[in-house]
């Protein structure tokens, strides 16, 4: 069990002024209960979001993406107003978020996955549990961290998620200007709004436990190995200016998929480039969902 797991974020409390709070609704699903927001009519569009964050990570592309698709954005298990999962790992999450999508019934053709979100969205396309048009990975971490890096960082969060004070201790620290010094580590630059939700999720032990949790248990190394075989068409949508998941890591999965893949680079913007100009984002999607057929115009 994760620790301080009743010391979660509540949609009464962390969730009163929630971005598109409208679109949000409860789901059991494999076990557990998620929050989801949904919005629009049309082909579905699935987005992902990375570790430590929560749907509020969308709130400026969902409405935009809203007027073509069916948008489902969840909170991943552990993160936000979702139950945790005891073992947060790749395979787990995939299949947890598989199961949520045959509770709501839904076949995305476009999938959205920022970050760890992208890896696992190309995890449950190549174990066929999704079968999308078109996939799209904003920052996508989709190659394990190079050389002894590679050990020593999982090994790090793993102790610092074993330790049932970390949590707390985390969310004790996390005031405004420690949550800002965050972000501007990743690249990014947020307004008041986004800073003060992050903020809020930060100050809660139980989101802190979840991220630590997906980060202790996560392994790229079989997904990397299985790369080569996705066939869904690709587009990587990187941020110049990423400090998390450096854009040369964008650029060799590229090149690795070779025609399958399209990439465009932002320059200027950060880890959080979708809420950073989700705009512009907005219409990087629209316009690859259009090349596959999935939209018109």
């Amino acid at each position: 069990m994760l620790p301080f797991s009743d010391d979660r974020p509540t949609f009464e409390r962390e969730g009163r002024d929630w971005p598109n709070r409208a679109a949000s609704r409860f789901v059991a699903a494999g076990g557990l209960t998620w929050h989801v927001q949904e919005a629009g009519e049309g082909p579905a569009l699935l987005l992902v979001h990375g570790t430590g964050a929560a749907t509020h990570s969308w709130r400026g592309l969902l409405p935009q993406l809203a007027a073509r698709f069916r948008v489902i954005a969840p909170d991943l298990p552990g993160h936000g107003f979702s139950d945790p999962l005891p073992t947060p790992s790749l395979p787990r999450m995939a299949g947890a978020l598989a199961a949520l999508l045959g509770a709501l019934g839904a076949a995305p053709q476009v999938v959205v996955g920022h970050s760890a979100g992208a890896a696992i969205l190309v995890r449950l396309c190549l174990d066929v549990a999704l079968a999308p048009r078109l996939l799209v990975g904003v920052n996508a971490a989709l190659k394990p961290f190079p050389g002894m890096a590679g050990l020593i960082f999982p090994a790090m969060a793993r102790a610092l998620f074993l330790n049932p004070v970390t949590p707390r201790v985390f969310a004790w620290s996390a005031d405004r200007s420690a949550v800002e010094r965050l972000i501007r580590g990743t690249g990014s630059t947020l307004d008041r709004q986004g800073l003060d939700l992050y903020r809020r999720l930060f100050q809660r032990p139980s989101h802190i436990a979840g991220a630590l949790g997906m980060m202790a248990n996560w392994d790229l190394v079989d997904l990397d190995r299985d790369l080569p075989r996705l066939a869904v068409p690709v587009l990587l949508v990187v941020g110049g200016d990423d400090r998390t998941i450096a854009p040369e890591v964008s650029f060799r999965v590229a090149e690795r998929l070779g025609a399958r893949a399209r990439l465009e680079l932002m320059r200027g913007l950060g880890h959080l480039a979708h809420e950073e100009r989700p705009e512009a984002v907005a219409a990087l999607i629209l316009a690859a969902a259009a090349r596959e057929g999935v939209t018109q115009g």
